[in-house]
């Protein structure tokens, strides 16, 4: 893989995208949908799911692509392979609290290696570079022109005053049970993948997300994480979460800091 190219293709994909959900988002009203599964879809989940994945099929036309809305995707498998959430937080986008972000991640070997997310609503944009190293990039965000590049890298966590995220919503009182195991400083609420995106800054140490996620949900973050020093594993025996499993689901996972001295479930 070119990661120099696949770094340069994910960060422009990412804020095109992130345009045409904004002129969506800030449209007087906008189209609600049910998904098979209960969940919601918009016309700004449809566009910029058709943007991103025409893009990355004419970048990488030999890499496999996943993505969540189109679920002819979801039956393919392997452990090499780009993944998409084109709006993840659609909760958040439709009640107008600006917590969604744009997700794309690359996973070689089960492993997400590079990924960017770009929360267009609140201008923020993270991703890994061509070596892997994670960076906030601040500024204008123009698609064309990469602006000042800031490395991220997971706070020497103090384990008797942790800094804590969780998700806005799908909060639940088993996790807070587990939480609850900690000496917590403060918490924090976000959204989506910006979760991963806190831990990753050193603005919180620990994620627990006892609930139903899906790999294109968790990839980018993930990648971003990672490449800030941070880790992510299954709740139920602390091995690193893979990806490229069947159907695409996750278990439930715990992002942290390494400093953090995890607690069992």
């Amino acid at each position: 893989m070119d990661y120099v190219k696949l770094v340069e293709v994910m960060r422009k994909l990412s804020l095109e995208a992130g345009a045409k959900i904004m002129e969506i988002y800030e449209a007087d009203d906008f189209d609600v949908k049910v998904k098979s599964d209960d969940s919601p879809v918009t016309a700004a989940d449809e566009a910029a799911d058709a943007l991103i994945s025409a893009g990355l099929r004419d970048a990488f036309p030999d890499v496999m692509l996943v993505t969540e809305e189109q679920s002819a995707t979801h039956s393919t498998s392997g452990d090499t392979f780009l993944i998409v959430d084109p709006l993840d937080g659609t909760k958040e986008f439709i009640h107008r609290r600006g917590d969604f972000t744009v997700n794309i991640a690359l996973v070689e070997g089960g492993v997400p290696t590079r990924g960017v997310v770009y929360a267009p609503a609140k201008g923020r944009m993270f991703y890994t570079d061509a070596t892997g190293q994670s960076v906030e990039e601040t500024g204008a965000l123009d698609p064309d022109t990469v602006g000042a590049l800031a490395p991220l890298s997971v706070a020497d966590a103090d384990n008797a005053a942790l800094m804590v995220v969780a998700s806005k919503s799908h909060r639940d009182q088993a996790t807070d049970d587990y939480i609850s195991k900690y000496a917590v400083k403060d918490m924090k609420s976000a959204g989506s993948s910006l979760k991963f995106c806190l831990v990753a800054t050193g603005e919180a140490d620990l994620y627990p997300r006892l609930g139903r996620t899906m790999e294109w949900d968790t990839a980018a973050g993930h990648a971003v994480l990672s490449g800030a020093g941070g880790a992510v594993v299954r709740f139920d025996d602390l091995t690193p979460l893979s990806y490229g499993k069947e159907d695409y689901a996750n278990p439930f996972f715990i992002a942290y800091a390494p400093a953090v001295e995890l607690k069992a479930g």
